[in-house]
């Protein structure tokens, strides 16, 4: 199965945003003529492949070479750098160059910054005396579709940026990758934003479309009727619970990349131990597309019911001969989808040999005691003790931060102690990160009473699920919390944010609720608390909501936010995400 995802079912025309991609890449190489060598930063790679096929690359005499600090191996007499703006990247790109030099060898180098060209990254060329030596461009590559309804900005450190090192570069990415969405699907005449970054992105995005304005002349209806942003800050609640769905539990025990996860080939039923491979995880394979944001369980259930019932139609067609040509030729159909069952029954199979030990479900239940803010004394001794017990420190600090935020932090006497034990289990090599989550007011000393119970109640966050098989609340993907984020959003777009504004000014940052023109937009037509985006509905259309986390989201989110989408009378949702 290809891991370039299909688009043909998204909700907006994502085929064309990706071929326009694939276009300027190809500009890029086509303009380079002769012999060359593409050498592309390692994790730029992967998103290069759910874009294009490297085979195209090869047709126009492209060798592949992945980025690193080794002096760079090719005879092509051409060499080209694509690159994220990262300045660690461009002293590598210096020393090849410098290498190449104390060789003797001659080359023409060229480089090509993604999204766009840095003044810092340059400075470092400059530094290193190679500058005058590259001929330097930019590859425009803001939105890549990971599926049909998910597309990313691949930024990956755009949350330790904001919260640590006050770097909001990231910021500028996202007005500038929604405003080009607006050259293609027209200008979004509702904008609700909740966070500093996420109004900062609101304000960049105004002040883009008065600089470069989108004409709407030709273009007719928007496509897209609001835009949500939220800054992860405001709820980082979420991202510290235990993924439950199908697709969650395989990101948190597997790491989806690019769309796939790459595990032992013995996990996949092959008698080859040792050897990697990679499975593709998209819309594309139907049956993915059915469980993965299922509770494991019963996607456990829903494929053991397809391969029984796929056995019972063998059995019937080896016992009797009566069967017409037609039914012979549905039952060879479904045999097509074993390939898809086999392979969720080897990965679901995998992922309950983690999720059925007791630590994994005690772990689980101290989250919902701790989201229920219930005995205090009961979950700090649990985390005390799996530090004694030396569990993954990830786990212990996801608790920790999940526990602080809760309680808006520890008091000095526990925070101390717990900080102390954790460089004492774990090493103080350590220290750094634990200054940098106090740093980010994730892990801190309790000053003040937490609000975490008013927003809980106000929001409906902690419901009773009784039939988890076929929930009726998003509070079904962390049996039984629903995710702060999705509450936001479920708000936005059936009512507004009116309503709970009192309740957003307890949440981290500002928020916003503009309404703009559909032509240009001038600043009496910004209106703060303007309605719901239902009011721009038309006969018969379904609003398309725009959803964009700054600083990364779950698969359990992005779960929630489909199952938004999919309840009657309800807009469909695309989401958006800078990496975590």
């Amino acid at each position: 199965m290809a891991q370039i995802p299909n688009l043909d079912n998204a909700a907006l025309n994502l085929t064309a945003l990706r071929e326009q991609s694939q276009k300027e890449l190809l500009s890029i190489i086509k303009s380079i003529r002769g012999k060359k060598c593409l050498v592309i930063d390692p994790k730029l790679a992967g998103t290069l492949s759910l874009i294009l096929q490297t085979s195209v690359l090869k047709e126009y005499g492209t060798e592949l070479r992945i980025l690193s600090a080794d002096p760079l191996q090719t005879e092509c007499p051409k060499v080209v750098y694509l690159v994220r703006s990262q300045l660690n990247f461009m002293k590598f790109v210096a020393n090849q160059i410098k290498n190449d030099e104390s060789k003797g060898l001659q080359r023409e180098y060229h480089l090509y910054s993604v999204p766009r060209r840095i003044v810092a990254c340059e400075k470092i060329l400059e530094e290193e005396k190679v500058h005058q030596k590259l001929t330097i461009g930019e590859y425009p590559l803001y939105l890549v579709p990971l599926d049909e309804d998910v597309l990313s900005l691949e930024l990956d450190y755009s949350l330790q940026e904001c919260l640590i090192e006050g770097d909001t570069s990231s910021v500028w990415h996202v007005a500038k990758a929604i405003h080009k969405l607006e050259f293609a699907f027209g200008v979004i005449p509702n904008i609700r934003a909740k966070g500093v970054a996420s109004t900062k992105a609101a304000e960049l995005l105004n002040h883009m479309q008065l600089e470069d304005p989108v004409s709407m002349d030709n273009m007719g209806i928007p496509e897209i009727d609001t835009v949500i942003l939220l800054d992860r800050e405001v709820d980082m609640v979420t991202p510290m619970c235990s993924q439950l769905t199908y697709e969650g539990l395989l990101d948190e025990m597997l790491e989806i990349h690019n769309g796939s996860v790459e595990v032992d080939a013995s996990i996949m039923g092959a008698q080859q131990d040792g050897k990697k491979v990679k499975v593709p995880l998209n819309s594309s394979d139907k049956l993915y597309k059915e469980i993965r944001d299922l509770n494991l369980h019963v996607v456990v259930q829903v494929v053991r019911q397809k391969a029984t019932s796929i056995q019972q139609d063998y059995a019937e067609v080896k016992s009797t001969n009566t069967q017409s040509v037609s039914e012979l030729k549905d039952f060879v159909k479904r045999l097509h989808s074993l390939p898809e069952i086999a392979r969720h029954v080897n990965l679901a199979q995998h992922l309950q040999s983690f999720a059925a030990k007791p630590a994994f479900h005690a772990r689980v239940e101290i989250e919902q005691i701790i989201l229920e803010a219930q005995t205090y004394e009961t979950c700090y001794e649990y985390i005390e003790e799996i530090i004694q017990k030396q569990e993954p420190i990830e786990t212990v600090l996801r608790l920790l931060v999940l526990f602080s935020l809760t309680n808006a932090g520890l008091p000095k006497k526990n925070f101390d102690y717990l900080r102390r034990e954790i460089l004492h289990s774990y090493g103080f090599e350590h220290m750094p990160l634990l200054y940098n989550l106090e740093k980010a007011g994730l892990v801190k000393r309790q000053e003040s009473r937490t609000n975490w119970p008013v927003i809980s109640r106000a929001l409906q966050l902690i419901v009773d699920i009784k039939d988890p098989e076929n929930p009726d609340d998003i509070a079904y993907i962390f049996a039984g919390y629903a995710p702060l984020s999705i509450r936001l959003v479920q708000h936005a777009v059936r009512s507004g944010w009116r309503s709970i504004e009192e309740l957003l000014k307890l949440l981290p940052g500002p928020h916003m609720d503009l309404k703009r023109g559909v032509s240009t937009i001038s600043s009496s037509e910004l209106l703060p608390g303007s309605g719901s985006q239902q009011s721009t509905d038309r006969v018969g259309h379904r609003s398309l909501v725009l959803v964009v986390f700054i600083g990364g989201v779950t698969s359990a989110e992005i779960a929630a936010l489909r199952f938004l989408s999919a309840q009657v009378c309800m807009c469909k949702l695309i989401s958006i995400f800078l990496q975590m």
